[in-house]
């Protein structure tokens, strides 16, 4: 495996994101951005873009992107998550780019990669029932296991009439990350019933709110990331990709996805989780305990110190993984400990705050909720290792 080392090109993207950052995305700006319609700051997306090209920086050059690499997008995922950040990056970037990239036709790829490159169209990837782990095969074999509805009732469907040439999606899909404000959703829908059942994905076009096309945004534990309900009631969808495209390639384009998601997700963990460190180290050091400062209890030193050890083993796990290409697991792996690593500093958090860590109005709270919701949503943590060890034969057989 590769060592974890950090380019200075990658230095200076992590310096110029945070100095952004620092600038607009302090606990104010975040509590304003989370309660506009977007649910994040829509001028701060535009100078990611426009500075920094973060919503095409793993984008191929000639669809207007930077080339780079999943190393990269975690070093951004990272620094967005050290300042909770809410913005499209995940949803548009890390979930919907690499398949549109991966499955489009050249027509589709060269509509919307440029435009999701610079900034003026963010994405959704609409799934049922909650299943985004389990679609992405992080948590299980996204070919065996059912997640997209089958027959003819759950999950989002597609039909269209024999001969015909118009998809029909109905159904609804929850949990859908950005999905009240994206200006495009990507739709796993079930399709073929019972003779040819099989899964696809749709892209469907929202910028006028079709007919037929309902999105609520749904109150969140974590505020900062914005999720919604999607239902559909006969909305027109476009294939993404050729017709003769088969169930088995979507769900192989959706698990590669996942291991650069997991990545993703992992390393935002990892910012999320240094992030609350930091500020917990800072309040030992300023609040006093018997007549001196906090930080240099010994217990508060150890336990403080264990924390920066869980991270920072997070952190090397989350680029390794980024690195190699050659262990589909990794990513996995990362994910489940740096979930873990922002649970524990999020709980660490609260008693050297006085037990106000969890209060809606403080700081810290912040990072309660997305160690809370972030388990809820990518894990748990047990699964994503579970699966881990099954694709490596850990106990048997390699899936």
């Amino acid at each position: 495996m590769r060592t974890a080392a950090v380019t200075e090109e990658q230095q200076e993207i992590r310096r110029t994101l945070r100095e952004l950052l620092a600038q607009r995305a302090g606990p104010a700006e975040i509590r304003a951005a989370v309660t506009t319609p977007e649910g994040y700051d829509t001028g701060l997306w535009a100078a990611m873009a426009d500075a920094l090209g973060l919503p095409g920086i793993a984008l191929p050059e000639e669809y207007g992107g930077a080339g780079r690499g999943p190393a990269e997008l975690a070093l951004a995922c990272e620094e967005t998550g050290r300042a909770l950040a809410p913005s499209p990056l995940l949803a548009t970037a890390v979930l919907v780019a690499p398949l549109i990239a991966a499955l489009g036709t050249e027509r589709q790829r060269a509509e919307l990669l440029p435009r999701i490159a610079d900034g003026s169209l963010t994405c959704a990837l609409a799934l049922p029932g909650g299943s985004l782990p389990l679609a992405l095969g992080l948590t299980g074999d996204n070919a065996a296991e059912p997640w997209s509805g089958g027959g003819r009732s759950g999950g989002v469907q597609a039909t269209r009439p024999p001969g015909g040439e118009r998809w029909s999606l109905y159904g609804e899909a929850v949990q859908v990350l950005d999905g009240h404000s994206a200006g495009l959703l990507l739709v796993a829908a079930h399709a073929g019933g019972f003779p040819r059942s099989r899964t696809l994905l749709f892209l469907v076009r929202a910028e006028a709110d079709a007919a037929g096309l309902v999105r609520r945004r749904q109150p969140a534990l974590d505020v900062t990331r914005s999720r919604a309900t999607v239902q559909f009631r006969d909305v027109a969808g476009e294939l993404l990709g050729e017709e003769a495209a088969e169930a088995p390639a979507v769900l192989a384009a959706l698990a590669a996805a996942g291991r650069t998601a997991a990545v993703a997700l992992a390393a935002e963990a990892v910012g999320a989780a240094r992030g609350i460190l930091d500020r917990t180290v800072g309040h030992a050091a300023a609040r006093e305990r018997f007549g001196r400062p906090a930080g240099s209890l010994q217990a508060v030193r150890h336990r403080l110190a264990d924390l920066l050890a869980q991270v920072e083993t997070a952190r090397s796990l989350t680029f390794c993984a980024a690195l190699d290409d050659a262990a589909p697991e990794a990513g996995a792996l990362a994910l489940a400990q740096a979930l873990e690593a922002l649970r524990a500093a999020a709980a660490e958090t609260v008693q050297p705050h006085g037990g106000t860590g969890g209060g809606g109005e403080h700081d810290p709270a912040l990072y309660v909720e997305r160690a809370a919701a972030g388990e809820l949503l990518f894990g748990p943590a047990h699964r994503l290792r579970a699966r881990a060890a099954e694709r490596s034969g850990l106990f048997g057989e390699v899936a």
